[in-house]
């Protein structure tokens, strides 16, 4: 994007910068300082005195296009579509929703209340599935599963809210740093989702987006100074977090993923966001010989050490992370109220995620149906039946 300029009248030698913007905006940012040769020459010309600090006309921060972002909402939609081109409903179930789709309807309700695809499809497509990844050595769906949705409620909500928090921070700070937090923060999510949560399937991009929510809060501290109505900016960011994290503790939602990810982005923003003070723009842009009366820095002393100790933190993290999950350690035994993190039971939900699963063995012409759900299981005899005709049944028995 074009960086606007603001005209300086021809007698004005001398002009303030001004960093603050106009509108709501409460964040202040450094200026780029450009300064005309020929007013420096006029004005070390026109006295005998030691030559003024000239300053020339401000710019606002450069602002970078934001074409990541809409890029990565591109790219999950296309991967739902494939997901549910992949799933194919009609051929493998007898009651999907929105037939007139072929192979894009979806589930049943009481499959799939958010209109997507079967568990089994996702996992085809590389759902977080921690048995495969520990014992088949699948570890790439600590990733893939960042990009798969199970419906399209699903979808909409994680496409609208990436639109909203992505393309602010992909302005400020541009595509690289804004990509590898979100990229960072949805393995984050998805390591400590692995840990805790061993008998499902976990699917989405809220751990990513969580870890943006994150690295807001970190780069609103690292850049406190630069800020105003600081206090209020702080405190929306803190309640927006809070609500959010809040939604996790009902049934079937990875609040664990978002835990995670929040945590890494948190620490990413230290790292990726951060601006340099303005003392360090003033002696940068400073018109030629002038002698600044103290050298400033680019970065003060506080913003390098939480970039030190965020740095090292996260590397620690996700390293013993790793290490734990691929040697079969469940988390649960280590942290016995961790669970309430990710579902608060009460009197009208319940959070046992023990798996539902069917099994059909063929002897002859008869098909044995074991299916088993929470720890109880059942055995059903089906003479003749076909496979969509089983799959339709393991959808109703077996939940």
């Amino acid at each position: 994007m074009e960086k606007k300029q603001y005209p300086v009248p021809p007698s004005e030698i001398q002009t303030r910068v001004n960093s603050r913007r106009g509108g709501n905006n409460s964040t202040i940012h450094p200026a780029e300082i450009e300064t005309p040769n020929h007013q420096v020459s006029l004005a070390m010309a026109s006295s005998s005195s030691p030559s003024p600090v000239v300053y020339g006309k401000a710019r606002p921060s450069k602002k970078w296009w934001p074409w990541l972002i809409p890029a990565f909402v591109i790219a999950n939609v296309v991967m739902f579509i494939i997901t549910m081109y992949v799933n194919n409903c009609p051929k493998n179930y007898v009651s999907c929703i929105a037939r007139f789709l072929g192979r894009f309807s979806f589930q049943p309700f009481k499959e799939n209340p958010l209109l997507g695809p079967s568990s089994i499809s996702l996992q085809k497509m590389g759902a977080l599935d921690v048995q495969k990844v520990v014992d088949g050595h699948q570890g790439w769906r600590l990733i893939t599963c960042n990009w798969l949705h199970g419906g399209v409620f699903h979808l909409l909500a994680n496409m609208l809210s990436l639109l909203v928090i992505g393309i602010r921070l992909e302005q400020e700070f541009g595509f690289v740093k804004v990509g590898l937090l979100y990229v960072i923060s949805g393995f984050g999510g998805s390591l400590l989702s692995a840990l805790f949560i061993q008998s499902n399937i976990s699917v989405g991009a809220s751990g990513a987006l969580f870890g943006l929510l994150g690295g807001m809060l970190s780069e609103l501290i690292t850049n406190w100074t630069i800020y105003a109505n600081k206090v209020a900016a702080f405190i929306t960011l803190l309640v927006i977090i809070a609500v959010n994290l809040a939604l996790g503790i009902l049934p079937h939602v990875d609040n664990f993923a978002h835990i995670g990810g929040f945590l890494s982005g948190f620490l990413l923003g230290f790292v990726f966001l951060i601006r340099p003070q303005f003392g360090w723009f003033s002696q940068r842009y400073a018109p030629l010989g002038y002698i600044p009366a103290s050298v400033k820095s680019k970065f003060k002393t506080y913003q390098c050490a939480l970039w030190i100790i965020s740095l090292i933190l996260l590397i620690v993290g996700l390293t013993i992370g790793m290490v734990l999950l691929l040697r079969g350690v469940d988390a649960n035994e280590h942290c016995s109220w961790c669970h309430y993190l990710s579902c608060v039971p009460t009197g009208k939900w319940s959070c046992k995620t023990e798996p539902a699963y069917c099994l059909s063995t063929q002897i002859g012409n008869q098909l044995n149906l074991t299916c088993s759900s929470n720890g109880k299981s059942s055995v059903y005899i089906l003479p003749g039946a076909t496979s969509s005709q089983i799959q339709g049944l393991c959808t109703g028995l077996c939940r």
